[in-house]
Parts: structure tokens; sequence; C-alpha cells
């Protein structure tokens, strides 16, 4: 069953801190609002003390007890210029290019979380998502033995009953065409995020074809992916390639593969590009009233997710406890 309430408990027991980096958005100071009516998330709020503080009141927010922080006058900001100089040596920044850059709120959050004054990080609200992304791959980045950052959705189907449809569904934002090694670690990142979420991973490699019944590049792509897959993630039950119809429904399962392991009850879905993810995430939320939350970024050092600028607050606040639950 998905809920908040478990993310919410674990984060009341080890509370943590998490930066906003567009500290002026109303939908931002919203969110932080109903955070800081709990004790189980620290907001840190980036930019103008006197301009944040007149937008909450403009807006009718109280933010009181959240940190706010204004890159031009930080007290640590000369050790992060250092610090910074030291993680971009090879590019040989300068320490007034890194004053330059670290002006922007998305790299001084950045840093921040680097610094360890935070642990984590939600920005996007205003910035792009390559805005986000980029300082994380140059300041924090991949986890070792991972070599791409990569993403997830997790969308919820909400059930009167309360036994909620669970399902994640990944690369849907980050990588345009991944290939197989990548698609093995997408995977395996996001099979790991499912079960925060509550969800036992079943994984299913998607295609146009199932165990063969299809010819191509596409299809040999997903089909030694799975093989990959299943050889490093041993204790995973995964198959691939499949059709979605095949991997979803016990029926059409029952004809195409009755000897998968997967297949008709599969809530883990691995596509073969962004475009197939993208397209597929967004008709399970439109079409199939399910809830999506994310791009959950996976791979990184450090927990920091993006926003898409169409949020809402709700959306913001939701993404801040799965972003500080995933700390």
């Amino acid at each position: 069953m998905f809920g908040f309430g478990t993310m919410i408990e674990k984060l009341k027991k080890n509370p943590k801190t998490i930066v906003f980096t567009e500290g002026t958005d109303p939908r931002i100071l919203e969110a932080a609002s109903r955070l800081l009516a709990g004790t189980f998330l620290k907001p840190i709020l980036l930019g103008n003390q006197d301009d944040i503080r007149a937008a909450a009141e403009e807006a009718g927010y109280n933010i009181n007890g959240a940190t706010i922080i204004d890159p031009m006058s930080y007290d640590r900001f000369d050790e992060m210029v250092d610090l910074f100089c030291e993680l971009r040596k090879s590019k040989g920044v300068t320490p007034e290019q890194a004053r330059g850059i670290l002006s922007g709120a998305n790299y001084f959050g950045t840093m921040l979380v680097k610094m360890g004054v935070a642990d984590a990080l939600l920005g996007g609200a205003t910035y792009s998502t390559a805005d986000t992304v980029r300082p994380a791959l140059q300041l924090i980045k991949t986890k070792p033995g991972n070599s791409v950052v990569s993403s997830c959705f997790i969308l919820v189907r909400p059930s009167a009953t309360g036994d909620n449809e669970v399902i994640a569904m990944a690369d849907c934002a980050i990588n345009i065409n991944p290939t197989e090694d990548e698609l093995v670690e997408i995977a395996g990142e996001t099979a790991e995020c499912a079960r925060v979420f509550g969800i036992d991973p079943k994984v299913a490699f998607l295609s146009y074809s199932t165990l063969g019944s299809g010819k191509g590049d596409d299809v040999d792509k997903m089909r030694n992916a799975t093989a990959k897959a299943k050889a490093r993630y041993p204790e995973l039950p995964i198959d691939g390639e499949l059709q979605f119809d095949a991997a979803v429904s016990p029926r059409v399962a029952k004809t195409k593969c009755p000897d998968s392991p997967v297949a008709g009850h599969a809530n883990t879905f691995i596509f073969p590009d962004i475009n197939a993810g993208n397209i597929g995430y967004k008709v399970a939320q439109r079409m199939g009233n399910f809830d999506a939350y994310g791009p959950i970024l996976l791979g990184l050092n450090a927990s920091i997710n993006d926003l898409s600028r169409g949020c809402n607050a709700i959306e913001v606040y939701s993404m801040a406890i799965i972003t500080a639950a995933l700390a």
C-alpha cells in the first residue's frame, strides 16, 4: 500500500534538511509552510531574506522556523568557493569564475548538499531539468559503480479501500536512448527506488516484441539488456523483452509467455527510450487515472530531485517528502 505515512514516520525518527532553490516562489513557500507545521523536515529557502519574507507575507504563508540563506551574504561562501574550485580543477575554474557560478541558486544549493549543510535538494519550479541535473553531475557525481544518472516515476492509482495500485516506470525524463548496459543500471536503480514505495519489484523490459515474436535492433537491445540484468541482479524477478499487454495481463501472459516469472504481474517497467517512457507514463497519468510522482533522480551520490515547472504546491510538498526519504 502506498502512502506518505511510512516516509513521514521514518523522517520523524531521523529528520532531514532540504534545500529549495527557488525561495520566493509561492508554490515553494506554501509547501515550506506545510512542512514547517510538522517536525520531520527542515526547509532551507535560498534567496534574499527580505524578498522571501515579503513574498511569504503577501501570499499568506507562515515560514517562521525556515532557514533562509542568501548566496550573496553566506558566511561560508569563501569556503564554498575553495571547494568548488577543487571539485572543478580539471576544468581550470578560477575563484572569480566560481563566485559567478555559485551566485546561481542551483549551483549554490547543490554545494550546500556537498558540504553537508543539507541532506537533500529540490529544484526546478523555475529551473529546467538540465539546470538542476548539471550541477549535481558536476559536484555530487554518480554513486560508485554507476555510470549514469537516470529517473523514474512512481505512479499511484488511488482506491477507495486504501489498497492503492503502485507501479514504477523508467527512464521517462533523462536518458534519450540508453544503451543495453545503461538500461541494466536503470533497472537496478528503479527496483531499489520502488522498494522505498512499498513495491515488491517485478521488472519488465518493454518492447513491441514478446520473447522473440518481433525482430529488429530495438528488440535485440531489450532482449540483451534483460539477459545482462538477470546476471547482475539474480535476486530480482526480471523478464523481457515483453510487450506491455503481456507484462500486465495474466490472460495475455498465459498465451504469449506462460513460463515467465514476471509476465502478467509486472510492476516495474523499463522502457527502451525516452520517447516510449515519457509517452507511457503520461498515458497512465492522464487516461489511467494514476497520480505521478517524479521524475525521481537515480544514481546520484545524494538525494537531488527535479520539479516540473508546471507543478503545484501539493506536488512540491509530496516531492520534498520523497526526496528527503530517499536521502
